[in-house]
């Protein structure tokens, strides 16, 4: 499989090279030449397969050669390592848990496959390698979970400061050793400029060995279409394509969704569940995207006013907008409507959301309104833990915090606060 650059002026790659450069030359973003066609009998048989065969034959098409069939198998065991259930919250709403990773958030599969494909690839590498990573909150503990202790590996995290939940900010900065935390006088959109810049350097790149962990990364985007395989392998009437409705920010999630879709995998419709920042959904109703700034809002992951993701999904439609308007939808949900939402399911339904869940359930639940008789899905992307506030303004309840955050809730925070420049950032990597 070779990879292209989305903006059309750089070389073709393979796999490897993708993963390890993050951004292609001219800054566009690599896809994939085409788009694998699955078996039909995975389809049909999937319920017979265990989730690493699924995961193993789902991607080995994109990597070619690039890995080893035993490696690439070890690798997908390693990142998949833990349960994805589909619950039902309703007899037509079900959500698709991706919150029981280490890190309690659905970017642990993407950050494990990425750190474990590029310890393999850099193991003879003499070079000290510097992943440098943007994050609106999950993606930095995320990557900084897959990459800890990684040696020849240092891990730069920026975030934006005050726009992170406490756990979310413990996350990334209270590992220490060969993870670093930028915490950001800004917003994400500003902490993601950042990182553009600094792969836009010659001079720093010279320097230094730079490669992303963000989901513009091949290695995180790529392995994030298993769990749609996973929910569609647990749905339980196969005659029924499911409606999928996924919380949306940066757009790397719902695209591999629409990339498992394209490769085969059967879904009836595409829901991007937006916060006010709802960019994709003004670009569905006039066809053309326009960035704006991103504003703070309590589902924070999502709070992004320039999707950089994007230009994929236009990739999988090959630009053509009536084909992408009949595959997806797109709902903005109000901080006040994410409240109502995550109060009224918890007393209906004994089910706790967390906010982008929440704007992910009512996404879904105001699209089938329209459409009775048909059933979805929704990502539930984070455990509710990582948003007591929100949820315990919901509920009354306090959030019970699981064992595997006792540790690092009691660590000392560890942070360099940073100007939104992009001199400081490349001051800071050239220390």
């Amino acid at each position: 499989m070779k990879y292209f650059s989305t903006n059309k002026q750089s070389p073709v790659v393979d796999f490897r090279e993708a993963a390890i450069n993050g951004l292609a030359p001219d800054k566009g973003l690599y896809f994939p030449e085409r788009i694998p066609v699955l078996e039909k009998k995975l389809v049909d048989g999937i319920e017979k397969l265990s989730n690493e065969e699924i995961a193993y034959r789902v991607i080995k098409p994109f990597i070619g050669d690039g890995i080893p069939d035993e490696k690439l198998y070890q690798i997908v065991s390693e990142t998949i390592e833990f349960p994805m259930p589909l619950v039902e919250v309703n007899a037509s709403i079900f959500a698709l848990e991706l919150f029981h990773g280490p890190t309690l958030a659905f970017k642990d599969i993407g950050a494990r496959f990425m750190s474990r494909c590029l310890g393999y690839f850099l193991k003879d590498n003499t070079k000290k390698v510097t992943v440098l990573v943007a994050t609106s909150g999950d993606t930095g503990g995320a990557v900084a979970h897959g990459f800890y202790d990684v040696e020849g590996i240092d891990v730069v995290i920026l975030y934006p400061s005050g726009k992170v939940s406490p756990v979310q900010e413990k996350q990334l900065t209270t590992l220490g050793r060969n993870i670093h935390a930028l915490e950001v006088d800004g917003t994400f959109d500003d902490c993601q400029q950042m990182v553009k810049q600094a792969f836009a350097d010659p001079t720093l790149n010279k320097k230094l060995f730079l490669t992303s962990a963000n989901s513009i990364n091949i290695a995180r985007w790529l392995p994030q279409q298993f769990y749609y395989f996973f929910a569609y392998k647990q749905w339980a009437d196969k005659t029924q394509l499911p409606v999928v409705c996924v919380p949306s920010g940066n757009f790397g999630n719902i695209c591999a969704g629409l990339l498992a879709n394209k490769s085969g995998l059967p879904v009836d419709h595409f829901i991007a569940a937006c916060n006010i920042n709802d960019v994709v959904g003004d670009y569905l109703e006039l066809g053309v995207l326009q960035p704006k700034p991103a504003q703070p809002t309590l589902s924070n992951a999502m709070d992004v006013g320039n999707p950089s993701n994007f230009v994929r999904i236009l990739e999988i439609f090959q630009h053509q907008f009536s084909n992408l308007k009949d595959k997806l939808s797109s709902f903005c949900i109000t901080d006040d409507e994410t409240i109502q939402t995550i109060e009224r399911v918890y007393k209906e339904h004994q089910y706790l959301l967390d906010p982008h869940g929440a704007v992910g359930f009512l996404s879904l639940e105001r699209y089938l309104d329209n459409y009775p008789g048909k059933k979805g899905i929704f990502l539930e992307t984070a455990h509710p833990v990582k948003f007591p506030d929100a949820v315990e303004q919901a509920t009354g309840e306090e959030v019970p915090i699981p064992a595997s955050l006792g540790t690092i809730l009691n660590a000392d925070k560890t942070s360099t606060k940073t100007k939104n420049e992009y001199p400081a950032l490349r001051d800071y990597l050239l220390r």
